[in-house]
């Protein structure tokens, strides 16, 4: 009885038409990626790319001069999944929270997740709280549910009105960024100050393969969680009340989602630092393209935002010659045009 549905379900023109479209958008990325990999102070074919991959993955024994396999494979390769993973991770974090808050400002640097996980981070790291028990990216995580937490309670206070939880969220964005200020001024070398306020800036020229094992699983289960949640989304965008006349376990949904959109963002900030704009700006360009249903918006998201931070990775390193600018700085001078653009235009959902 079941097989004889999956089968037909499988060989429905919907389904074919969905595989279709994800193998078209994985091989559009992996496009992407090979030519952010060859791109540099000094360029790199792209076929030489292909080949390094292959070697590397399948023992190909293609001819590869040892330099410029090192380069792609060791250097140039691991950033560009990483910040795929990055760009993914927070538009789908953006798309989550401005459904759930109904608001369309709302997203993880705004509302003081990123600034929250950066303090976590920075607190690991310079003060050593854990006493080694704790990694950086927990720290991370804790340091942002801990500012979701400190901007909710505060919006509440405030009042249930639209534009509670973004003035909240703007409180607690420098709060929580002084005092990861006050942190690094009071307790860090120069040396190490230096560094991380090139990182909090946004950061990639240290990420190696380690890296790509955290931020890509975790970006792969954060936006499968909140896939599985699209429908509930869709009904959270008429309110919670009536997302739960709709037979929605609001409580439960909820904290599933905001835990989820906090596990990427703290990850990706304890990588990367703290990035903006992305969030933000993202899931409003996909809505424009297929609409609210978040099963569309969700996936279209993560696309283009993997898309938008490899190629904005790729800017950073290329604009300046000799020297790598932070990639906050590419996103904020993309983002911000792009964003006022969007609200111009009558794009932000109402």
């Amino acid at each position: 009885m079941i097989r004889p549905v999956i089968g037909k379900f499988i060989s429905s023109p919907v389904f074919m038409k969905r595989i279709s479209v994800a193998f078209a958008a994985l091989m559009l990325l992996a496009a992407v990626l090979a030519v952010a990999a060859s791109v540099g102070e000094t360029a790199i074919p792209v076929g030489t790319v292909i080949d390094t991959i292959a070697n590397h993955l399948w023992d190909a024994g293609h001819p590869v001069d040892a330099i410029d396999a090192g380069i792609v494979w060791n250097y140039r390769l691991s950033r560009a999944i990483v910040a795929a993973s990055c760009g993914a991770a927070l538009a789908v974090s953006g798309a989550v929270l401005q459904a759930l808050l109904r608001n369309s400002l709302a997203d993880p640097y705004l509302l003081g997740i990123s600034a929250g996980a950066s303090t976590g981070a920075v607190s690991i790291v310079i003060l050593g709280l854990g006493a080694g028990m704790l990694s950086l990216s927990l720290g991370a995580f804790i340091g942002a549910v801990a500012a979701f937490a400190f901007v909710t309670l505060l919006a509440l206070q405030a009042g249930r009105g639209t534009g509670a939880i973004i003035l909240a969220g703007i409180a607690g964005s420098q709060m929580f960024n002084a005092l990861t200020s006050f942190i690094v001024t009071k307790s860090a070398s120069a040396e190490q100050a230096r560094g991380i306020m090139f990182w909090l800036l946004g950061n990639l020229s240290g990420v190696r393969w380690p890296d790509v094992w955290l931020a890509l699983p975790v970006a792969i289960v954060g936006l499968v969680v909140c896939l599985w949640h699209a429908r509930a989304l869709d009904a959270f965008t008429f309110g919670r009340e009536s997302a739960a006349s709709l037979g929605v376990p609001v409580r439960r949904v909820y904290a599933v989602l905001i835990a989820a959109a906090a596990m990427m963002t703290a990850v990706m900030v304890s990588i990367v630092g703290s990035i903006g704009f992305v969030g933000l700006v993202i899931p409003h360009a996909a809505r424009f393209f297929v609409g609210t249903r978040h099963g569309l918006v969700l996936p279209l998201s993560a696309l283009i935002g993997a898309l938008f931070l490899v190629c904005a990775d790729v800017i950073s390193r290329v604009i300046v010659p000799g020297q790598v600018l932070p990639i906050g700085v590419i996103t904020a001078l993309v983002g911000a045009p792009a964003f006022a653009l969007i609200l111009c235009h009558g794009r932000i959902l109402r």
